[in-house]
C-alpha cells in the first residue's frame, strides 16, 4: 500500500497524533518494566529451598525455664515427638528456609583477615539434613558425638582461647563454590572469629537462608552442630508423609502439652505455610503489576478505538469517494490497520526510549538489575497486537460504508 497519503493524512492531525503516540509511549514503558518486574517477583518466589517442603511441620514455643533446664528438656521434648506414629524424622533448628527471622555469621578464609570473605547463614541444631530431607553431594552427615552444647561454645568464643576448635561443620554448594572455586571444599577450614575455626566435612546441594532477598547470596549456608535449649529462638520440625501433616502437627502439639501443661505453644504449622507467608509480599506486589499492566492496555486500546472511530466518522466522503472508484472493502480495512500499525509503531519507539530511562532510575533508586532488551520486543509485539484488534471494529464499519450513501452524506 502506499504510505504517502496515510503519512500526508496524519500530518494534518498532528495535535491528535502526538497525544495518542504518546499515550502509546508511555504504555510501552510501563508494559516493558512492568512484566520485567512481575518476572523479578515470580523468579523470587520460585526460589528453591532444598529442603522436602511438603513433608514438614514446625512447631515454636514459648521459652522454657528454668533456663538451667532447657538442654534436658529440649532432649526430652525430641524424644517425645520420634514417639509419634507417622512422625519419621525429628529436628531443632534456629531457622528455616524463608522462616524471616534469620541467624548470619561473617565468613573468613584466614583468622587474621581484615574483612569478612562473605555473610551466610548459621543453622545450628540436631538432625537437621535427614529432617529437612537436604540432599549430601559431598563427604557426610554430622555425628551425634560432635554436636556440642551452644553455652559452651560461647564461652570459649568469649574466653579468646579457641579451645574446643575446629568444629565441624556442612556447608551449601553454593557457599562451597564461592568459597572455593574448582577446588574440593572437604577439609577446609573457615573462621566465624577470629578464634572459631570449622572443618567442612559435607557439603549439600541447595539450603536456603532465612531471608532469602538476594537471589545471588540466598544459598549461602551452614550447618553448625549445636545442642539448642528450648528457648523462644528454637523450633522443632517433624518429617511425615504430605498427608499425614496435619495429623501429626496436632498429635505432637498435643503430645507436648500433656508433658508439660504450662508450655505456651506460638506456631504449630505446615512448612507449606511458612513459605507462603513468606512470599505473600512477592503474591501481592505480582498481582498488582499484573492490574497496573491490564488497566494501561485496557486505556490504551481505548484510546486507539475512540480515534479510529473519530476518524471514521471524519473520512465518510473520503471512504466513499474511494469506494466509487473501485477500492475494494479490504482495501479500506488495510488502510486502516496501515495507518494505525504506523501510529503504534512510532509511539513504541519513543516508548523503548521511556522504558530504558524508567530502568535506569529504577537501577539507581532501588538497585533493581537493568531492563534486559528482551522486554522490549515483548512489549512492542503486545502493543502492536493491541493497536490492530483495538482498530479493527471502526476500520470494518469503515470497510461497510457504501459507497451511494457516503456520496449522498456530502
Amino acid at each position: 500500500m502506499e504510505l504517502r497519503p496515510i503519512l500526508a493524512t496524519l500530518r494534518r492531525h498532528k495535535v491528535i497524533l502526538w497525544l495518542l503516540m504518546l499515550e502509546i509511549a508511555l504504555s510501552c514503558a510501563i508494559i516493558c518494566n512492568g512484566v520485567f518486574l512481575v518476572a523479578q517477583r515470580l523468579q523470587h518466589m520460585d526460589m528453591p529451598s532444598g529442603i522436602a517442603e511438603h513433608e514438614l511441620v514446625q512447631i515454636q514455643q514459648a521459652p522454657i525455664a528454668p533456663p538451667s533446664d532447657r538442654y534436658a528438656r529440649a532432649q526430652e521434648d525430641l524424644a517425645t515427638l520420634r514417639a509419634i506414629p507417622g512422625v519419621q524424622a525429628v529436628g531443632m533448628s534456629n531457622q528455616v528456609p524463608f522462616g524471616g527471622a534469620s541467624s548470619n555469621g561473617n565468613v573468613m578464609l584466614s583468622p587474621t583477615q581484615p574483612h569478612r570473605t562473605l555473610s551466610a547463614a548459621e543453622y545450628f541444631g540436631e538432625n537437621l539434613v535427614q529432617t529437612l530431607g537436604l540432599r549430601l553431594v559431598a563427604g557426610r552427615d554430622l555425628r551425634p558425638d560432635e554436636y556440642v552444647d551452644a553455652d559452651v561454645v560461647i564461652r570459649e568464643l568469649a574466653s579468646g582461647s579457641g579451645k574446643g576448635f575446629p568444629v565441624p561443620m556442612i556447608v551449601s554448594q553454593a557457599l562451597a563454590t564461592r568459597l572455593w572455586p574448582q577446588r574440593n571444599p572437604l577439609g577446609r577450614l573457615v573462621w566465624l572469629t577470629p578464634t572459631a575455626s570449622f572443618r567442612v566435612v559435607g557439603v549439600v546441594r541447595t539450603l536456603a537462608r532465612a531471608n532469602a532477598y538476594d537471589t545471588a547470596t540466598a544459598q549461602y549456608s551452614m550447618i553448625i552442630p549445636l545442642h539448642m535449649g528450648a528457648d523462644k529462638d528454637q523450633s522443632y520440625l517433624l518429617r511425615t508423609r504430605p498427608q499425614d501433616r496435619q495429623r501429626v502437627l496436632a498429635a505432637a502439639t498435643a503430645a507436648l502439652k500433656r508433658a508439660d501443661p504450662t508450655r505456651v505453644v506460638t506456631h504449630a504449622r505446615t512448612y507449606d505455610r511458612i513459605r507462603s507467608d513468606y512470599f505473600k509480599d512477592d503474591h501481592a506486589t505480582a498481582g498488582m503489576l499484573v492490574s497496573v499492566i491490564v488497566a494501561v492496555l485496557l486505556v490504551t486500546g481505548l484510546g486507539i478505538v475512540g480515534l479510529a472511530s473519530f476518524w471514521v466518522a471524519q473520512r465518510r466522503r473520503q471512504i466513499g469517494i474511494r469506494r466509487a472508484l473501485g477500492a475494494r472493502r479490504a482495501d479500506i480495512l488495510h488502510y486502516f490497520q496501515t495507518e494505525n500499525f504506523l501510529i503504534v509503531t512510532f509511539g513504541i519507539v519513543l516508548g523503548m526510549v521511556l522504558a530504558y530511562g524508567i530502568s535506569l532510575f529504577l537501577m539507581m533508586r532501588y538497585e533493581l538489575p537493568r531492563l534486559p532488551a528482551g522486554y522490549f520486543p515483548v512489549g512492542a509485539l503486545v502493543l502492536w497486537g493491541i493497536g490492530q484488534l483495538a482498530v479493527l471494529g471502526p476500520a470494518l464499519r469503515a470497510a461497510a460504508v457504501p459507497p451511494v450513501v457516503a456520496t449522498r452524506s456530502v
